[in-house]
């Protein structure tokens, strides 16, 4: 079974910094595709950041050039560090993956079939 944990969630001031990770268990491999997305009370979710197994990435336009998604396959967590943070950030963030390839490309809009539980992340202006 496909499990997801995320960690690393937290307060921090507007301009700060914070390292969120997600640690994958129930597969063997590098996952296909894997993503963050976030959502705030009152809004629809959101896709941040994605990363493929060939190493592409993929940003939502709000979060470019201040987050940076990053995959480490050996231990199969996906990382995402966020710095110059702002108000706006403030969210629920969670992880989603696709172990496999299934003939789909891995973009923000792709359908991962499995979610991490989330990790607040909370910005003060």
């Amino acid at each position: 079974q496909v499990q997801l944990v995320e960690f690393g969630g937290g307060s921090v001031q507007s301009g700060g910094s914070l390292r969120l990770s997600c640690a994958a268990s129930g597969y063997v491999g590098s996952p296909y595709c894997m993503a963050w997305f976030r959502q705030a009370p009152g809004k629809e979710r959101e896709g941040v950041a994605v990363i493929g197994r060939d190493g592409s990435t993929n940003y939502g336009d709000s979060v470019k050039g201040r987050f940076t998604i990053s995959q480490d396959n050996a231990k199969v967590t996906v990382s995402l560090q966020m710095d110059n943070l702002k108000a706006e950030d403030t969210a629920m963030y969670y992880c989603a993956a696709d172990p496999w390839d299934r003939g789909r490309r891995c973009q923000i809009s792709y359908p991962f079939p499995y979610w991490g539980q989330g990790t607040q992340v909370t910005v003060s202006s």
